[in-house]
C-alpha cells in the first residue's frame, strides 16, 4: 500500500494504491490553505478506508515544482510519515504527474502550473517508446505571454489553464492543442501509480535528505 501526498499547488491532492487498485483519491482547491486543511484530510482518508500507516509500504509526495509553503507543508508529513514507520520515500516532480496522465501525441506536450502573480512553471515532454512522456531539459519560470512567444511550433497543453490562458495560447499558436480540464488535473492516485513503480524498482529517496524543487527567477 502506497499513500500519495500532493500539496504542490493550490491544488491538493491524496491517494491509496495497493499496486492494483485505487482504494481511494481526494483532490480539492486549497485556495493556500494546505497547513490547515492536509492532516484533518488524511485523517479522513484512514478513517473512510480502514487503512492505517502500519499498513503502508510507501509514501510518494510531489517535490516541486510548486508554492514554498505547500511543498514544506506535503513534504513534512510525507517525511513524517516515511520515518515514523520507516518507510521508503518517493519523491516525484510535480509536472511529471501531469504529463503520465495525458495520452500519446504526435506533438511534444507543455506542462503547466500556477506560480501566482501571473507566473507559471512550465515544463516540456517527449514521448519515449516503451517510457511514455519524458522530460527535456528543466522546468522553468515564466508567464503566459512568454509562453506563448517561445513555442509557435504544434504543440499540445496540459496542466493548470484557465479559460484566459487557454485563449492566449491559441490567439498566439493556431495549432496548439489544449488537454480538457479533466485530462488536465493532477491526479493523486497518478502520484501514487508512479511512486508505487518506482518504489517497486528501489527508486527511492532518503526522507532525512529529500529536498523541495523550487525554481527561481531567471538571471
Amino acid at each position: 500500500m502506497i499513500l500519495a501526498i500532493d500539496t504542490a499547488t493550490d491544488w491538493l491532492g491524496l491517494a491509496l494504491h495497493d499496486g492494483a487498485t485505487v482504494l481511494a483519491e481526494f483532490g480539492w482547491r486549497s485556495r493556500r490553505t494546505q497547513t490547515v486543511e492536509l492532516a484533518p484530510a488524511v485523517a479522513q482518508l484512514w478513517s473512510r478506508t480502514g487503512v492505517a500507516p502500519s499498513d503502508l509500504s510507501a509514501v510518494a509526495v510531489a517535490i516541486g515544482p510548486g508554492s514554498y509553503t505547500g511543498l514544506r507543508v506535503g513534504l513534512a508529513l510525507a517525511k513524517g510519515i516515511a520515518l515514523a514507520q520507516k518507510l521508503p520515500l518517493v519523491g516525484v516532480p510535480t509536472l511529471d504527474i501531469v504529463a503520465a496522465a495525458v495520452c500519446r501525441l504526435e506533438t511534444d506536450l507543455v506542462v503547466v502550473a500556477e506560480a501566482g502573480r501571473t507566473r507559471l512553471w512550465a515544463g516540456q515532454y517527449q514521448w519515449a517508446v516503451k517510457r511514455g512522456w519524458e522530460g527535456i531539459g528543466e522546468p522553468m519560470l515564466t508567464t503566459w505571454d512568454e509562453l506563448a512567444t517561445r513555442l509557435q511550433l504544434p504543440v499540445a497543453f496540459a496542466g493548470e489553464i484557465d479559460a484566459a490562458a487557454a485563449k492566449l495560447l491559441r490567439r498566439a499558436n493556431r495549432a496548439a492543442i489544449i488537454a480538457p480540464p479533466a485530462e488536465s488535473v493532477r491526479r493523486a492516485a497518478m502520484l501514487a501509480e508512479i511512486g508505487w513503480q518506482r518504489w517497486k524498482r528501489k527508486q527511492t529517496d532518503d526522507a532525512n535528505t529529500l529536498a523541495p524543487l523550487y525554481l527561481r527567477e531567471p538571471g
